[in-house]
């Protein structure tokens, strides 16, 4: 029925289907190992400095079949993703950027074969690179430390983590200005110290700040040596200690009782304070002598008052000596300190202050003092006192100093009674002599708290005295000027100038020079003129910048210095000339020849030549010449000789030139020179390339020479070798060839004597030396054209320029073109220097091959020989 043919039917697919099934095998993985970069990622591990985007790793697998594969690679939800796997390749490239602290990282790769597919989970381990600072645990902090701890005790440990491994994580401790410190650190502990040798001190520091440097011992960081370091501070608080007494403030002290004073009335008060101010004891104050019972003073406020009334007073001064002492807190008495205040006994205000000499009052001083005294110094030429006959407040008044600017101070500044007056140095700069000859002031002595306000005033002239307190100084740091090079000698160069405002032989200035520019040149020791030498001779091409020094001096030695430029201008003294008044040049068609002039001359435009074809026979319309250059070619339109003979109807292809060579200096010279040039064809040379080279350098018999010798040489060299193959062959094989009468040719005499060019120097230098060719006549060159600003020039030409060491090299052989042409310019060719051949296993079997032939040739000979 149709109903069991459609179930047959879908029998046989599902058994299609099922063999199918069981022949297809999964993908799977290559296992590499851990070491390798090719497989399924086995204990694969990655640096954490590895940039992104580098490919680390190549997944590899196959299929039992034979089927494609193809890669992939995820992560855990939530995971960061930092690889990227290509499908067909399995190249796996890194896309973030990896960190250490993370350890590893988990990754699901697969294969599949588009039927099967196979996940394996695997681990990247993350291996560490030293890119982590340390990192303090307790810095920044504040600590106390007591002012009396021992020298070389600890104060602190300073911690620090850094959370790499190895020597990129541990950590050492350094101070950043360890010279200079009071504190020591442990590299490896990192525990504070107090220097030893060193102690601390409130009084003078209350507060240090400690800058610490932690430092790991390095690691590889992106291929390099890499250290990492942090800084820290620690603030060190100085806690005071009681080590030191107390002091009175504002001493000296100086009380008074006037007649009018009661018992009870306040006559002075004393303030002292505890040494140790940052955690002060209280003070106490009590008379140790002096005061014979008629003064009583405070305990806690240090108020002295009169006990008594001023008529019971025996003396009119009194001395008090006061002790301050110190209590602790526990109301014991500790360390003191002692001071005198004086009190005086004082009537009515009935006479004003009055200032005293030597000899008695005086209201006019007078002193004499070099300039520039040092700050503080006591001018000990003034004995000055002021007294007020008053006693008490009435005696009391102000000193004041006015005068120009703040150069001196009057001490003391308020007066009981009497006092000496000290004169003190404020301003030593501005005590001058050259801005003030003298110096005028007014001594006030003013009464301050009378209704009568009584005063006094002195004055005091102080007359400056000059020292030598400045150097010559230069109106420049440096002068430059310019010469021209036809300079006679004597000339004036430039004038320098340096003033010293000091008076008398301090301030005479004398002027030298030195340096290794100055021996050209002199100067006036009073006026700063410098001239050249009288038997100078400036020359721009010899030497065109000169420098030196200038030294002005005064009387004492005090000096400054300044530099000096010169440049000597260049003049055109020059004309330009050729190597010879009469060249020859061989001239091939199409190819130009050069000419060549120099001008001695230093710069431009006095050197820079132009060229210029004044005249040629047997015809001035056939060549051209480039003005810069010097190259001289025919015209455009000349291609073969005999557009030549056409125009010239001459079969003689031979020219003179009269040339130009003229500079383009103010003004301008030339000189003019005769050039013989020979036209030739460029053809091919007959005798192949040993013809052409004889005949390109037929001008030039060295290099011909050299030639030959190098050719026999080889020659030489070639039998050499044949013969000693030869030689070894026979030996091997213990075959003795008969004999032969060897005939030897006189010796010919030979045409030249010179020497080889192959032989070598005895010493290195030598190679290099260029034998001195006789010396050629003077050569005087006359103007041609008559358009030289001089009528002679008498030249004496320079020996010949060195040869190179080795010869040009030939040109290259071009199919269809022409080759081993005539040179246009002709030029020394040095030997190149012999090389050993290079023999291979080749050479030695075909030079082998060659013997024996030659041997069997040879017993040929001998055995028809022996036939006839």
């Amino acid at each position: 029925t149709d109903k069991d043919l459609q179930f047959r039917r879908c029998v046989c697919c599902l058994m299609k289907l099922n063999q199918n099934c069981l022949a297809d095998f999964a993908p799977y993985f290559y296992d590499n190992g851990p070491s390798s970069n090719n497989g399924n990622l086995a204990l694969f591990s990655l640096s954490e400095d590895t940039p992104v985007g580098t490919q680390i790793y190549q997944l590899n697998g196959t299929d039992p079949e034979g089927q494609e594969v193809r890669y992939g690679l995820s992560f855990d939800p939530g995971s960061k993703e930092y690889f990227r796997v290509d499908p067909k390749s399995g190249n796996i490239t890194l896309v973030e950027t990896m960190d250490r602290e993370v350890n590893s990282v988990d990754v699901n790769i697969s294969i599949t074969d588009g039927r099967s597919k196979v996940v394996e989970r695997v681990t990247i381990f993350v291996t560490d690179a030293n890119d982590e600072k340390p990192e303090f645990q307790n810095l920044p902090a504040i600590i106390d430390v007591l002012e009396t701890t021992e020298s070389g005790r600890s104060i602190y440990k300073v911690e620090a983590v850094d959370r790499d491994t190895g020597s990129g994580g541990s950590v050492t401790y350094h101070l950043q200005s360890p010279h200079s410190s009071l504190f020591a650190i442990d590299i490896n502990s990192g525990v504070l110290r107090i220097k030893s040798g060193q102690m601390l001190d409130y009084e003078k520091t209350k507060t240090h700040f400690v800058t610490i440097i932690a430092k790991d011992r390095g690691g590889n960081l992106n291929g390099k040596e890499q250290f990492m370091s942090s800084t820290a501070t620690l603030t060190v608080n100085v806690i005071d200690a009681q080590d030191t007494p107390p002091f009175f403030i504002g001493t000296p002290y100086f009380g008074y009782v006037y007649e009018i004073s009661v018992p009870g009335s306040e006559i002075f008060t004393v303030s002292a304070e505890d040494g140790d101010v940052g955690n002060p004891n209280p003070v106490s104050y009590s008379f140790e002598e002096g005061d014979d019972g008629v003064f009583g003073i405070n305990k806690t406020s240090g108020c002295i008052s009169l006990l008594v009334a001023p008529i019971h007073l025996k003396r009119e001064i009194f001395n008090i000596k006061v002790r301050a002492t110190e209590i602790s807190p526990e109301a014991k008495d500790l360390d003191y300190g002692v001071t005198t205040v004086v009190i005086r006994v004082v009537d009515l205000n009935n006479n004003p202050p009055t200032f005293y000499g030597e000899n008695g009052p005086q209201n006019m001083f007078e002193l004499t003092m070099y300039e520039h005294p040092p700050e503080g110094e006591i001018l000990r030429g003034l004995k000055i006192t002021v007294n007020d006959s008053d006693k008490g407040a009435n005696a009391k008044f102000n000193l004041r100093l006015i005068g120009p600017g703040q150069m001196l101070r009057a001490v003391p500044q308020t007066v009981l009674n009497e006092a000496q007056v000290t004169i003190l140095v404020e301003d030593s700069a501005a005590m001058d002599y050259e801005k003030h000859h003298f110096l005028t002031y007014k001594l006030l002595a003013v009464e301050i708290d009378t209704p009568e306000r009584f005063s006094a005033t002195a004055h005091i002239i102080i007359h400056l005295l000059d020292t030598n307190d400045n150097a010559p100084k230069f109106s420049s740091d440096y002068y430059i000027t310019r010469i021209p090079e036809n300079s006679p000698g004597g000339s004036i160069v430039v004038s320098v100038t340096a003033l010293d405002p000091d008076s008398g032989p301090w301030g005479e200035v004398k002027y030298s020079i030195y340096g290794s520019g100055a021996d050209m040149f002199l100067i006036q020791p009073t006026s700063g003129i410098i001239y050249t030498q009288p038997w100078a001779s400036l020359d721009a091409e010899v030497r065109s910048k000169y420098n030196f020094y200038v030294k002005a001096e005064d009387g004492e030695g005090k000096y400054s210095l300044a530099e000096v430029f010169v440049t000597v201008l260049d003049l055109n003294d020059h004309p330009p000339a050729f190597n010879d008044n009469f060249l020859e040049k061989t001239m091939v068609i199409g190819a130009p020849v050069k000419i060549e002039a120099v001008d001695d001359d230093a710069e431009i435009p006095n050197n820079v030549i132009e060229y210029a074809i004044m005249k040629a026979e047997p015809d001035n319309n056939i060549f051209d010449i480039d003005a810069d250059t010097g190259e001289i070619k025919l015209k455009s339109y000349i291609k073969s000789m005999a557009i030549i003979q056409n125009i010239t109807k001459k079969t003689d292809c031979s020219w003179s030139l009269v040339v130009q060579a003229r500079d383009r200096g103010q003004p301008s010279f030339s000189t003019t020179a005769v050039v013989k040039i020979d036209i030739t064809e460029a053809t091919q040379l007959k005798g192949g390339p040993l013809g052409s080279f004889i005949e390109l350098n037929r001008n030039n018999s060295l290099q011909i020479i050299g030639m030959l010798v190098g050719i026999i040489s080889l020659v030489v060299i070639v039998t050499v070798i044949i013969s000693t193959a030869t030689f070894l062959r026979n030996k091997k094989s213990n075959r003795i060839l008969p004999t032969r009468r060897v005939r030897r040719r006189p010796p010919k005499q030979p045409f030249w004597n010179f020497k080889s060019p192959f032989k070598s120097s005895e010493t290195p230098r030598e190679d290099f030396t260029v034998q001195e060719e006789q010396q050629e006549p003077e050569v005087t060159v006359k103007n041609a054209n008559y358009n030289n600003n001089f009528s002679t020039v008498v030249r004496h030409w320079p020996p010949p320029p060195c040869a190179p060491s080795l010869p040009p090299p030939p040109p290259t052989y071009v199919p269809g073109e022409r080759h081993w042409t005539v040179p246009t310019v002709s030029a020394v060719v040095v030997p190149k220097p012999r090389q050993r051949p290079t023999i291979d296993r080749r050479d030695t079997v075909n030079k082998a091959l060659v013997s024996e032939l030659k041997m069997r040739l040879e017993q040929k000979k001998m055995a028809s020989l022996y036939n006839t």
